[in-house]
């Protein structure tokens, strides 16, 4: 088994396709096709369900799948600690990251590393915490800036970077929106805006408001912040949101609450493996380790 064909492999199992897989590599799609039917007989088992349109991932692509980016990613790390030693840095860097991280002004962060290492391409994906943490967990991603979950998850290492409390997120003429602060139980039979189930800031807020015995109903889901504040805003619902949020430029208003569960951004990276040369230099910058807001918060993900 080469390298190249696991490679090439990785490249149709995320392409779903044989002539975009090709394209990606520069090579000729004959070429990958060959390399690939190689490989099928090698371990024995067919790879992929091929159609007309797309190809799909048999059972043994799966498996394979993950061994796959872990042994590439491992190359890789071999090859940066080599050209760290040589006092270089190059090769791919591949970063997660959830919408309004607040403590981290990520575009900057992300220009002055390319400045200071232009060797090393950068490649980017949005998404919510824990997709993100998934493709972190596969090797798809080096890292990762997400919402950190109550629970540890196998694979997977988190490392806190801050930590604030949530407050009310309601529209200009609420009722509510004077109030110094709020109780979790002065929102009982209030309409809630929040994003989908599953993602983690709202697992949080379902947990806060069933410990205190308030039900609510979610009737506007989305997966975008700015869609969650402007509803608040146009006082179509009510939010329980992190603190930076109040950073965006909205109508909205925000107001503390008694005792306020927190939230927790983290920096997501693999178990089990290093992190690659660059994320190290990524996450040991300055931005990163001491950005704006309060200081974090000495849990240790449970």
């Amino acid at each position: 088994m080469e390298l190249r064909q696991l490679e090439y492999f990785v490249a149709v199992a995320e392409e779903r396709h044989f002539t975009r897989a090709a394209e990606r590599m520069h090579v000729a799609q004959s070429g990958l096709s060959t390399s690939i039917r190689s490989l099928e007989r090698e371990l024995g088992a067919s790879l992929f369900v091929r159609n007309t349109r797309s190809v799909e991932l048999t059972s043994e692509g799966r498996a394979l799948l993950s061994q796959a980016r872990h042994a590439l990613a491992n190359v890789a790390a071999a090859k940066d600690a080599v050209a760290a030693v040589r006092g270089l840095l190059r090769g791919t860097l591949a970063v997660g990251t959830m919408q309004c991280l607040g403590a981290i002004d990520l575009p900057a962060t992300l220009a002055r590393f390319h400045t200071a290492h232009p060797g090393v391409e950068i490649r980017l994906r949005q998404g919510g915490s824990p997709d993100l943490i998934e493709r972190v967990r596969t090797g798809d991603l080096d890292l990762a800036f997400v919402s950190a979950p109550a629970r540890a998850v196998p694979g997977v290492a988190l490392a806190p970077i801050r930590s604030e409390p949530l407050v009310l997120a309601c529209g200009p003429e609420h009722p509510l929106r004077d109030r110094p602060e709020v109780d979790l139980r002065d929102l009982s039979g209030e309409t809630f805006v929040d994003f989908s189930p599953g993602w983690i800031t709202r697992d949080s807020v379902d947990q806060a408001m069933a410990a205190v015995g308030v039900e609510r109903r979610v009737a506007f889901e989305v997966n975008d912040v700015h869609w969650l504040l402007d509803l608040v805003g146009h006082g179509l619902g009510i939010a329980v949101v992190p603190q930076v949020f109040r950073t965006k430029r909205t109508t909205t208003r925000f107001v503390p609450i008694t005792d306020s569960p927190r939230w927790h951004l983290a920096a997501a990276t693999a178990s089990g493996r290093h992190p690659s040369t660059a994320a190290t230099a990524l996450l040991s910058l300055d931005d990163i380790r001491s950005g704006p807001g309060p200081a974090p918060a000495a849990r240790p993900p449970r």
